[in-house]
């Protein structure tokens, strides 16, 4: 068998060579996912009420004629990815014999469709893929390895991510609105989840945002009260209901104290160093409220990496998000090992982890 000069085998070579192709045109996966979006496909077959046929598809879009046979294309390859599923469908008339493809909703276009009760993540992905502001910041990688303090958005956005977002309402609101989408997901896991809240009577979420994932846990357990902890200038204008409630603050130096305290991927943005401090922050929270130190947790809803147990596509997943946080953040996801090392850095040596959704673990500490 034909080799290279590194005793590679012409096999190896040109799988090597295809896994090279695979990254290099992978940026086009985002695109097409971008379109899908943007076209808002996953809310035309939904409105559709079944399955819809190319030509059905091409007339509700108006493509042009010439472009026809390339959303064809699109769709077939988003479908390979299992974006969609192609089936045969017969004519409108039940006695037509008449067969023809059509393309099908899955549970991931499902999770694309906008205005319905169910979960949508669309704001997710148009906060990543349609703002240029943020993506092109990815061309910068190598500035950024030569940098040896900042963050990629600092060096290309001439300041802080937060303090961008503050002064850039446009992309502020894109930012909300894809945590928001993100939260959405959590009403689901919760359905499994119900004994993580029970005997709690308060619960403060640790930069909790807008209050999504807090409005969800509020409405599902009307008993518990729940405050929305964030930097004063999110929750300024942000109005409490019932057993809701915002309260401003810098989680650095101090946060209101509760039987519970909650971080929803919170603590990836940060160093070990901050997490520490974030975490000694909750523990003193919650003695604060709790005289008998036996009562109360710190709820965390974060990433663990496991490569030995997770998934293929749930480690390459988290691997990426890794990748991610520590570009723009300076923080990072963390394997079993880590968050026990900031939990004993933090005097915290008593929890447990659990799965949560597809990619985050329920961590429950007890000071």
């Amino acid at each position: 068998m034909a080799s290279n000069n590194n005793g590679r085998t012409a096999s190896e070579s040109f799988k090597a060579q295809a896994l090279v192709y695979r990254h290099m045109y992978g940026i086009l996966d985002a695109m097409c996912l971008k379109w899908i979006v943007n076209f808002r496909i996953p809310n035309i077959i939904h409105n559709h009420g079944k399955p819809i046929t190319l030509s059905e598809l091409v007339s509700v879009l108006k493509i042009p004629s010439a472009k026809v046979d390339t959303t064809d294309l699109f769709m077939r390859y988003m479908a390979h990815n299992g974006f969609f599923d192609i089936v045969t469908i017969h004519g409108d008339d039940d006695s037509s014999q008449e067969e023809n493809e059509a393309f099908a909703l899955t549970a991931a276009s499902e999770l694309l469709i906008k205005g319905t009760e169910n979960p949508c993540i669309s704001p997710m992905v148009e906060m990543f893929l349609n703002d240029p502001t943020l993506s092109s910041s990815m061309h910068h990688l190598n500035k950024w390895f030569y940098d040896e303090n900042r963050p990629l958005y600092e060096i290309t956005l001439g300041k802080p991510l937060w303090e961008f977002l503050d002064k850039n309402p446009t992309n502020l609101s894109l930012y909300n609105d894809a945590m928001a989408s993100d939260s959405q997901m959590i009403k689901l896991a919760l359905e499994d989840h119900n004994m993580v809240f029970e005997g709690l009577e308060t619960i403060v979420d640790v930069g909790g945002g807008t209050g999504t994932t807090a409005q969800i846990i509020s409405e599902k357990f009307s008993a518990l009260k729940c405050i929305v902890f964030d930097l004063p200038h999110v929750v300024k204008n942000l109005k409490g209901c019932n057993n809701l409630s915002f309260v401003g603050g810098d989680m650095f130096e101090s946060i209101p104290k509760a039987d519970a305290i909650l971080l929803k991927v919170v603590l990836h943005n940060w160093s070990e160093d901050d997490c520490v401090k974030i975490l000694r922050n909750c523990k003193d929270a919650i003695n604060a409220c709790n005289k008998n130190k036996n009562k109360g947790k710190i709820i965390i809803l974060d990433s663990v990496i496991d490569e030995e147990q997770d998934e293929l596509e749930i480690t390459r997943l988290k691997l990426l998000m890794n990748i991610s946080m520590h570009i723009i953040h300076d923080g990072k996801e963390k394997t079993k090992k880590e968050w026990k090392s900031i939990f004993y850095k933090a005097g915290l040596y008593n929890y447990k982890i659990s799965p949560f959704t597809g990619y985050l673990s329920l961590i429950e500490v007890y000071p």
